[in-house]
């Protein structure tokens, strides 16, 4: 089976990971638009080259402090599903290989693991390795929808 091409990323000293394939760009972070009545894990919309792209609040959705946006912070631009989002992260780090027997299920080394495909280990440590599909809850993906195209809740 082939290697897993992985995109490391940070957030509060973590460092998690996406398949490749699933990520469109690297971006530094940007001015964001308010987006009235989306869910609480979005921060907001950014304009990138003329398509709104929600972005979505990884540290609320992992349970980390929350904090303002850093203008050192870098936007993933990613495909979760059908929809494309941005995912505010500290910083990104480096694409690895990953063999897929280097890759394990989360449930037995991490809790909170709704939202990761697998864990890996590389020379720095742990990486997990965040699954896109679950990012939003189906009311989420709902209430998303209605907020972008301006219908009422």
């Amino acid at each position: 089976m082939d290697a897993a091409q992985l995109l490391i990323f940070s957030l509060e000293q973590q460092r998690y990971a996406l398949r490749v394939e699933t990520v469109d760009r690297v971006i530094r972070a940007v001015a964001v638009t308010p987006l009235p009545k989306a869910p609480e894990i979005v921060l907001g919309v950014l304009d990138l080259h003329g398509q709104v792209i929600p972005l979505i609040d990884l540290r609320r959705r992992f349970g980390l402090p929350t904090r303002k946006l850093r203008t050192s912070d870098q936007f993933v631009i990613a495909r979760a599903g059908l929809l494309t989002v941005a995912l505010a992260v500290d910083g990104t780090e480096s694409v690895q290989q990953v063999l897929p027997e280097a890759i394990q299920e989360a449930g037995g080394i991490v809790s909170g693991t709704e939202f990761l495909e697998g864990v890996t280990r590389n020379e720095e440590g742990l990486v997990l390795i965040h699954d896109l599909g679950t990012l939003l809850f189906p009311e989420e993906a709902r209430a998303l929808a209605r907020a972008l195209e301006g219908t009422p809740a």
